[in-house]
């Protein structure tokens, strides 16, 4: 189809490393891939493997589900507590633990949970986008918003000297001052 010039682009969407993982070693053809929630606050596991295979491959990334089901959507006067969602289940008490030290750091400096959640995975140079959730049209253009939101470096410094992400986790760029 692309040789025909009826697709510009070949890709496949999933919410588990590995798979994509097998593709590039198969030396599959593809685009892009689009992987849910894991590439976030939360969940680094494309880190190690993925996202350097797709950078060496010229493989784009299309990150899903950023606020990881919900539990890194909250506002700063929201508390992330039981019956918070993570990968569309009740999240466990470790990944709400984890989720609220996130939010604490975002909270001493005034940026939403939401921003952070949004720029943290964009600012790898393997993702092209991401795609977070919207119910309805304010969530969408919340969202627009939170990808644009000026995030100090701080929190950045913050939350790698906390080890809530990784010591060399790219810095965001967009809204970053």
């Amino acid at each position: 189809l692309k040789e025909e010039g009826a697709v510009r682009a070949i890709g496949v969407g999933v919410d588990f490393v590995e798979p994509l993982i097998d593709f590039v070693r198969a030396g599959a053809e593809f685009d892009l891939f689009m992987l849910a929630g894991r590439y976030t606050l939360l969940d680094t596991s494309a880190r190690p493997e993925l996202l350097p295979m797709c950078e060496e491959s010229g493989i784009y990334l299309t990150l899903a589900g950023p606020y990881n089901s919900g539990i890194l959507a909250a506002g700063l006067d929201e508390e992330i507590g039981p019956g918070a969602k993570f990968t569309y289940e009740d999240a466990p008490e470790g990944v709400i633990d984890r989720a609220r030290s996130i939010k604490a750091v975002c909270d001493r400096h005034g940026v939403p949970l939401k921003a952070a959640a949004l720029q943290f995975g964009v600012a790898h140079p393997a993702v092209a986008s991401t795609v977070p959730g919207a119910r309805s049209r304010s969530e969408a253009i919340e969202n627009a918003e939170m990808i644009q939101t000026p995030i100090p470096s701080g929190v950045w410094d913050e939350l790698r000297e906390d080890g809530l992400i990784p010591a060399d986790a790219p810095a965001p760029g967009p809204g970053t001052e």
